[in-house]
């Protein structure tokens, strides 16, 4: 901890240094002097031998994630005479306009819930100009009223510190689902290995994970601010705070088809289990922050899916897999140290996760007892790296994740299982190998998993062609047998702790391919209607290969598909309805339900969901 401390320390101080020798003197008024609040729209009358002799000017402005915004004043400034004109983007975000002087020009884009944006550039006779702007939203106004509060967009702030969150419910339907658990906050609507019954559910967190948060950013210094973030996921239906382990605990020594629905994933029940973090942020330098937080894959990917990370409709979303960089325990990293930067249209980012947690009790001997198994410390370390831009309409990020002793929590929880041994084991084991003699620890609350070293490397991309967005992407992933096992008593997500582990669970490496594509058309401002697909493939990792029908194993190749479309119509900015359906299945290695036994094949291969739902956010 003083050594984490230290390094800590050192890189803050070096930041900060870094920075204030190079915080500029002076500050041009012209360019922080805030935005006039009522510009109006001015007409300039042009006679025809001006129009030969100007220049004309064109352009697009957009948001963060590419679209064009509307009613945006874009104001065009003579520096050399002082005359502007100010005219208002239409409903794409175009704006245009004609007969200009020559000289030099300040182009200032202006709308309240953004940031200004100033361009520069000099125009010469005959010149046809074209400037695209890309905008950033502020912060919107804190709410005056509960009216306003409820039919705007304004948030619940106060001295920099704002208050949100959402509430996401919902109807739905599955072919093939299971008895509703109050701690699964990822709903049914992908095909599970257990389900096997056609139910109606309440959907749960179908667009947006239900949950609250508190967040700040206050200035200490001229560009200068500390920030911070706590929030937490929790499930509508239940009230309970969003647990995958628990999903699993609740099967502990139950026959399979006495199960409840069971997922493996990053939150674990924490007071936080979404984020929770702090550092300080320059406009020139980035932002520096340490904590518990997002992935650099998850960033990505709810920034690149079509259906943004909703769980009704996006397996990306639901299955963290591709966000974590070959485990969906991977999609949030505890005490980790986060630096973000943008420099006009390229930004770039880095990640590093210390060690944490415990490593347990660990032996390679098939008749390991509790007196020969050695204590292991914690090597789950991780580090990722994103570079990324945008030019015009088209944005595009690339990140590598590498994370160590990545855990995945499986079903059955404890043991071995087979189709003649329908219950699991209520011993320790160690790949597979049960202990001889006392439990190292008790079975009661623990889960078991599969523990290999992961590396990732995604490429995403999205283009806007108004009023249609396209989205793809693209993830290669390599596992291997961890470099340091695991034992039993290693910790898992939550603190919760491992009684069942597998460190040779590889014959071979394991490659994973995970790619998606999509498009969302805005059918007018408050209607989108959204199409995606998505593929998981696996290659056959079983030595020797015999894969062939009535032999599968779950090292065997095979693929996870998904397809969905569903429609979003928001009646306020706050409060939206959905309605839409996802299908998925499953072939081959991947449709085998216990990764670490003989070939027990799910119940059903598919699943069938349709959902209807709101969402309230703020």
């Amino acid at each position: 901890m003083r050594h984490r401390l230290a390094v800590l320390g050192l890189l803050f101080a070096v930041f900060c240094m870094e920075a204030v020798a190079n915080v500029p003197a002076t500050t041009d008024p012209s360019t922080s002097a805030p935005a006039q609040g009522n510009a109006t729209l001015q007409t300039q009358t042009t006679t025809t031998s001006q129009a030969q002799t100007g220049a004309s000017l064109s352009g697009m402005v957009t948001d963060q994630t590419g679209a064009g915004l509307r009613d945006v004043a874009v104001t065009v400034k003579n520096l050399d005479t002082g005359a502007k004109i100010t005219i208002t983007t239409d409903n794409a975000g175009h704006y245009q306009t004609a007969g200009l002087p020559v000289g030099r020009v300040e182009i200032r884009a202006t709308k309240q819930g953004f940031g200004d944006e100033t361009r520069a550039i000099s125009l010469t006779v005959g010149q046809d100009a074209t400037i695209d702007i890309n905008m950033r939203r502020s912060s919107p106004d804190a709410c005056a009223s509960g009216h306003e509060f409820l039919t705007t967009d304004c948030t619940l702030s106060w001295h920099g510190i704002t208050v949100y969150g959402a509430y996401d419910i919902g109807l739905g339907y599955v072919t093939h689902g299971l008895p509703v658990s109050g701690y699964n906050y990822e709903g049914e609507s992908l095909v599970n290995r257990n389900g096997y019954q056609h139910r109606f559910i309440p959907a749960v967190n179908n667009l947006q994970q239900t949950g609250l948060g508190v967040k700040g950013k206050e200035e200490f210094h001229p560009g200068w601010a500390v920030v911070f973030n706590l929030s937490t996921g929790i499930n509508p239906n239940s009230g309970l705070l969003a647990n995958a382990p628990a999903t699993q605990i609740a099967n502990n020594g139950l026959p399979r088809a006495g199960y409840s629905f069971a997922i493996d994933g990053t939150r674990a029940g924490q007071p936080f289990n979404d984020e929770i973090y702090g550092g300080v942020s320059s406009k020139t330098f980035g932002t520096l922050t340490f904590g518990r937080q997002r992935s650099l894959g998850t960033d990505l990917m709810l920034q690149y899916d079509p259906a943004n990370g909703g769980y009704a409709f996006s397996y990306i979303g639901y299955n963290g897999t591709m966000a974590g960089g070959g485990d969906t325990d991977d999609s949030r990293w505890d005490d980790a140290v986060k630096y973000r930067l943008a420099y006009g249209p390229v930004h770039m980012g880095a990640m590093y996760k210390w060690a944490d947690g415990v490593g347990g009790c660990y032996s390679p001997y098939s008749n390991w007892t509790a007196a020969n198994c050695t204590a292991e410390s914690a090597h789950n370390n991780a580090f990722g790296v994103d570079v990324g831009g945008g030019y015009h309409n088209l944005f595009v990020d690339v990140v590598y994740q590498l994370y160590n002793d990545a855990v995945s929590v499986l079903n059955p929880l404890l043991g071995p299982q087979s189709p003649t041994q329908p219950y699991q084991s209520t011993t320790n084991s160690i790949n597979t190998n049960p202990i001889t003699g006392p439990n190292v620890i008790p079975t009661t609350g623990t889960v078991y998993g599969i523990v290999t070293d992961n590396h990732g490397i995604i490429v995403a991309a999205k283009y806007v062609w108004n009023p249609i967005k396209f989205y793809g992407g693209f993830e290669y992933i390599w596992q291997n047998n961890p470099t340091h096992p695991l034992g039993v008593g290693g910790s898992d997500e939550g603190g919760y702790q491992l009684s069942g582990v597998e460190d040779n669970n590889l014959d071979s490496q394991k490659q994973v391919n995970i790619w998606w594509t999509g498009a969302k058309y805005a059918v007018d401002k408050k209607t989108d209607v959204t199409f995606a697909w998505y593929q998981q493939r696996q290659n056959t990792f079983r030595v020797p290969p015999t894969c062939v029908a009535g032999n599968y194993r779950a090292s065997c190749a095979g693929t996870l598909n998904e397809g969905s479309l569903y429609l979003d119509h928001h009646f306020t900015p706050r409060f939206d309805m959905f309605a839409g359906l996802a299908y998925s299945w499953v072939t081959g290695g991947l449709a085998i339900a216990i990764p670490h036994g003989p070939g027990v094949p799910y119940f059903s291969n598919n699943n069938t969901a349709p959902t209807i739902g709101g969402r309230f956010a703020f």
